[in-house]
């Protein structure tokens, strides 16, 4: 019973400058089963992030103090693949696109709702959540689409035998596809599947991550092989298993 309720226990950091911003999302999220460590500027998130190995979740506001969030998204990127939830200021549509090409998970917009947040969180940590114990009901398995091996057990991606670095939306993505080779997944569909949400009528973070996914796993991302483009439709796996 111990092993489960850790499982159900998550770290947040929210790095956030805004006093008042910091302390209302704290305040929204505290919960039994989270944890909430918080920073004012970037490099005292940097310092918290790198002092507690076991942060689930970061809240990243972009317009940051000492080093801005954009730079902090990148070193958390070159660590470790946790889910970031960015935030991005009302007008700041260049700000959300380059977040999610740096590899933040998702984004939301200020002002924001406490309840959207509650929600994007939850999704996000659930996530966390499969991950924790994906080894339980997936020890052994493995998917197999042309030069990728996707091992479920560990959620790792190989490709000709050398590892790439997912995150865990991209991974899911690619997931989806291979376990649903014949489908083709609209847009809405993949958001809803992906991001366990309702779609806002914003493919920014959708077209992100498939753009970002590809320059991992295709040989030549403008030539995709592996996600194939259906135009006026969506998306499907390229290659047969």
């Amino acid at each position: 019973m111990e092993g489960d309720e850790r499982e159900m226990s998550f770290e947040i950091l929210i790095i956030e400058d805004d006093d008042d911003i910091r302390e209302m999302l704290s305040d929204s999220l505290k919960h039994s089963d989270y944890n909430i460590h918080s920073a004012c500027d970037g490099k005292e998130g940097l310092e918290r992030f790198r002092n507690h190995s076991d942060i689930d979740l970061v809240i990243l506001d972009l317009m940051l103090p000492k080093i801005d969030g954009l730079t902090v998204l990148k070193r958390i990127r070159e660590r470790s693949t946790i889910p970031v939830l960015i935030l991005s200021a009302k007008n700041g549509e260049y700000e959300k696109v380059l977040g999610l090409e740096y590899g933040a998970d998702d984004y939301l917009t200020k002002p924001f709702s406490i309840i959207e947040l509650q929600a994007r969180v939850k999704s996000l940590l659930r996530r966390v959540k499969e991950y924790q114990g994906a080894g339980k009901s997936n020890i052994g398995k493995r998917l197999e689409v042309g030069g990728l091996v996707i091992e479920l057990d560990n959620y790792s991606v190989k490709k000709d035998g050398e590892a790439i670095n997912l995150t865990a939306k991209e991974f899911s993505i690619i997931k989806l596809f291979a376990t649903h080779p014949e489908k083709v997944y609209t847009k809405v569909q993949l958001y809803k599947a992906i991001w366990d949400d309702e779609f806002l009528n914003d493919e920014n973070v959708v077209n992100v991550t498939v753009r970002r996914l590809r320059e991992k796993i295709e040989d030549n991302p403008s030539d995709p092989q592996y996600i194939k483009t259906i135009w006026g439709i969506g998306y499907k796996l390229g290659v047969e298993q």
